[in-house]
């Protein structure tokens, strides 16, 4: 009989572990996040279209409003980062990553090498003492993804007549990296570069699937597209469509160059206000 009350008091706690394991120590099963399709854009003619502008944002990471892109640096649980979200899209075939080059159309495609490549992965050959003398080896170091700092957004703005409201679009989204200089060893100049573009219409399905880490509230968690279609983040205007297509930084610094990237959005609002009589 004491073997058999044994048994059942290690079944019992076998069950409740699993239980506990599945539940990732939670008391309760998961479910205010739906995994389901994105939230469909409206049905949008060409001949509603009476206005459009296209801009380009950056996103800074450093910025306590987008951490929520940032963290966790390395995948916990059921957490990720953008850049894992889009790294792992990637890696499974569901994302097509694009040149980062050119003028943001989309044009070339890169393989999931090429992506690494830029992400920092690359191969040393360094010398190592064998039995037989002096050998060299070829290490592989990885990419280290929590080195983006930084997101470039491409959007369009427009004027739907039919419904008479002014909206925005995501187009692409390119993730910044941050480096340093062989020589900078002390890392106090860091230097950015642009590594692939991914069009954001065609991510929505797996950003749509993914769950935000909310540093604020565990229970309270959002997908990474509702931040993006709902505005969750904080950024500013570097670039807009005109016939010199030139960056705001190029004619303007400083100061000047904040009080630019304003009027832009200034002139953005003043547009729909103006179609409007009171």
């Amino acid at each position: 009989m004491k073997k058999i009350g044994f048994l059942a008091v290690f079944l019992i706690a076998a069950v409740m572990a699993a239980e506990a394991q599945v539940l990732l120590g939670l008391p309760y099963e998961e479910e205010h996040v739906k995994r389901d399709a994105p939230m469909p854009y409206q049905y949008l003619r060409e001949a509603d279209v009476m206005w459009s502008k296209t801009i380009w944002r950056r996103i800074e990471l450093t910025e306590k409003l987008n951490h929520i892109l940032y963290f966790p640096v390395k995948k916990k649980a059921n957490w990720m980062s953008l850049i894992d979200v889009f790294l792992y899209g990637i890696h499974k075939g569901g994302l097509t990553p694009y040149d980062e080059s050119g003028d943001d159309e989309f044009g070339i495609i890169l393989t999931e090498e090429e992506v690494h490549t830029r992400m920092g992965a690359k191969s040393v050959v360094s010398m190592i003492e064998t039995p037989d003398g002096m050998s060299e080896v070829t290490i592989d170091e990885p990419y280290k993804s929590w080195e983006v700092k930084a997101y470039l957004v491409k959007e369009l703005w427009f004027f739907d007549k039919q419904r008479s409201v002014l909206e925005v679009r995501i187009i692409g989204i390119c993730p910044i990296l941050q480096y340093y200089r062989p020589d900078d060893v002390d890392q106090e100049t860091p230097l950015y570069k642009k590594t692939f573009w991914i069009y954001y219409p065609e991510a929505r399905d797996i950003l749509a699937s993914q769950a935000a880490y909310n540093p604020e509230n565990d229970l309270k968690s959002i997908t990474f597209d509702d931040i993006f279609q709902k505005r969750f983040f904080s950024s500013y205007i570097y670039k807009e469509s005109t016939p010199y297509n030139r960056l705001l930084q190029e004619y303007t610094t400083g100061l000047d160059l904040l009080l630019e990237a304003e009027s832009i959005k200034e002139t953005i609002f003043n547009f729909e206000q103006d179609l409007w009589e009171y």
